[in-house]
């Protein structure tokens, strides 16, 4: 009996991903200023899997870089800003750090995103390949200007008139 060839995408070279050719990696800038922090990563977290292509494997790194700026400006709904927790654990006794999204915007904003979009990825040796076609930025400078950059074109890209909208807290400022 022959085997039958398989015709699902294989791995191009050291890389994950092709260098040149057809399925080369696109390069996509993602404005966060008022955007939901959720619906944003789950949108980035399909970018850089590759879910948004035809030509998806799930055992190769077919997705494509995403450049975040203004990440200083994210939006929470509701009352995250104060109840959300991200907690880091050393391992050791009493190692256990605690901020809240308030306290991780001022501190490294670029970590509030990073780590949604981490938390929506499967949790492999390729998703922490995939993870570092991520980059996020604090503010509107960023050093990929050579790489051409797109506009993503985000299917549920929140308006600005929804973001006014006194449900969305989107102003970081503790009340007294």
């Amino acid at each position: 009996m022959f085997q039958q060839k398989s015709y699902l995408a294989k791995k191009a070279g050291p890389h994950f991903f092709e260098i040149k050719g057809p399925n080369t990696p696109k390069w996509y800038i993602v404005d966060a200023k008022d955007q939901v922090v959720g619906r944003l990563a789950s949108l980035i977290a399909k970018v850089i899997t590759g879910k948004h292509k035809a030509t998806y494997t799930a055992n190769v790194d077919s997705g494509d870089f995403v450049v975040v700026i203004n990440a200083d400006k994210v939006a929470f709904t509701r009352t995250k800003w104060d109840k959300k927790i991200y907690r880091d654990y050393s391992g050791y006794i009493s190692g256990l750090k605690e901020r809240t999204a308030r306290q991780m915007l001022q501190s490294k904003p670029e970590e509030i995103i990073t780590r949604a979009v981490w938390g929506m990825t499967n949790k492999s040796t390729l998703a922490r390949y995939q993870a570092k076609k991520l980059k996020v930025y604090a503010g509107t400078e960023h050093p990929h200007v050579a790489q051409k950059l797109q506009e993503l074109p985000l299917a549920a890209k929140r308006h600005s008139t929804l973001t006014k909208k006194t449900s969305f807290n989107t102003a970081p400022a503790k009340k007294a």
